[in-house]
């Protein structure tokens, strides 16, 4: 799948090219649209006028329904394209390979885009083992993998590996959310926990477990699914016979929704039902119907297109006017069409602040945000990075399912300042 959506200060970039003769050279004999600072920087995949990005995501596979992001992603790249001449003058091709969650595949796809596709980033790579796969690859070849759409704690915490970076709250912090909702609304909470047995599971489940130390919750029934599996139904039948009072619902998507409509249709247990933000989409919750997930608790920390709060918001207007006119196929009301939105809009605001536009640059940018503010996010939530914190966004807001819809309830909580850095 191929989403074309290419352009520099052209005019300027090219002047300054030519008076100054301070560019750089790539491997491949590409000059180097740059100043004399940003003299031999790695220049792959862009030029006065374009950028190439690629994507990695499950648009088959167990966690399919992910598949819904590009497509947020290539509506604010085609509007930005058309309407605001690219990013700085260049406009964006975003090249979107399937990997069907299915880390091997990752890692070919990865290098097809790197090799042979010439793209100048890696722009998302869909989940813990996908890019767990990958990364040592991209590292190696210096090839920027921003954003990638997993909160695992690592990707903000290992300098081993400065050409990779989250985006989401990670997942340690989310836990911490939770297990503070919990300590403030039942403080002797026996609860169970689902989860996926892979570094995605481990880390949301590790962070609650060290989150809840010292307090009167505890873990009373843990069970893990693999992503193979063809139901987490077992798994919930087990659950439902421990005495736990709330659930723990550690999934992606599929199995999400399998947990959630076990747990409705198991009329002898009623538990408080908390479902991790990735798998808390219309999306996952509108099959088991609505009215058997009144009462889910979740968080979050962009804005929802269902949410009336946001009927008149800029932002929210402008993206539902964008997606009808540059995806009018994609649903507007799918929140994963709007992360897709927020997080195309968080790399625009990370390229237009690199100071050389090249893959070092954009390197060094996202490991530099400060208070960055993209619209689509919560008011109160913004981008901050620095040399020992590569977790742009730390800010979360609990929300309730209530009719058709996610309300959120509380103040946003920023993790960093409520909980410190993760680890500690």
């Amino acid at each position: 799948m191929r989403v074309s959506a290419l352009g520099c200060t052209a005019v300027t970039a090219l002047l300054l090219l030519a008076a100054t003769a301070c560019g750089g050279r790539e491997e491949n004999g590409a000059a180097a649209t740059a100043t004399g600072a940003c003299q031999g920087q790695q220049t792959t995949g862009i030029t006065a006028t374009g950028i190439k990005l690629g994507g990695i995501y499950p648009l088959s596979g167990p966690a399919s329904a992910y598949g819904d992001i590009p497509k947020g992603i290539k509506a604010y790249f085609d509007y930005v394209n058309a309407e605001k001449n690219g990013i700085g003058g260049r406009k964006v091709e975003f090249v979107v390979r399937d990997d069907g969650y299915q880390p091997p595949k990752a890692v070919e796809e990865a290098r097809r885009l790197v090799e042979q596709e010439q793209v100048f980033a890696l722009f998302q790579t869909l989940g813990t083992p996908s890019t767990t796969a990958t990364w040592d690859y991209t590292n190696q070849r210096k090839v920027p993998q921003v954003f990638v759409a997993t909160g695992a704690s690592v990707w903000g915490s290992d300098k081993a590996h400065p050409w990779t970076i989250g985006w989401q709250p990670n997942y340690i912090s989310e836990a911490r959310v939770y297990a503070q909702y919990l300590k403030e609304e039942r403080p002797d909470a026996k609860v169970a926990v689902l989860y996926q047995n892979d570094d995605f599971g481990d880390d949301l489940l590790g962070g609650f477990k060290k989150a809840i130390e010292g307090s009167g919750i505890q873990v009373v029934a843990e069970q893990s699914y693999e992503v193979s599996d063809p139901s987490v139904d077992p798994q919930m039948r087990n659950l439902a016979q421990s005495d736990a009072d709330v659930l723990l619902n550690v999934t992606t998507p599929k199995f999400g929704s399998q947990a959630l409509a076990a747990d409705a249709r198991n009329t002898g247990w009623n538990p408080l039902h908390i479902v991790n933000n990735v798998a808390a989409s219309i999306t996952v919750l509108q099959p088991v119907g609505f009215e058997n997930v009144q009462g889910v608790v979740s968080s979050t920390y962009y804005k929802d297109p269902n949410d009336p709060k946001w009927a008149s918001d800029p932002e929210m207007t402008l993206y539902k006017a964008k997606m009808g006119q540059y995806a009018p196929d994609a649903d507007p009301s799918i929140p994963y069409h709007a992360f897709g939105w927020a997080v195309a809009s968080s790399f625009h605001k990370a390229m237009e602040a690199a100071k050389c536009p090249t893959r070092e640059g954009l390197r060094d940018s996202m490991r530099n945000l400060q208070n960055v503010q993209v619209d689509m996010l919560l008011p109160g939530v913004t981008m901050n990075t620095g040399a020992d914190d590569g977790f742009p966004i730390e800010s979360m807001q609990l929300m309730e399912f209530k009719g058709e819809r996610w309300e959120l309830f509380g103040d946003v909580i920023d993790t960093r300042q409520e909980f410190g850095p993760v680890g500690e």
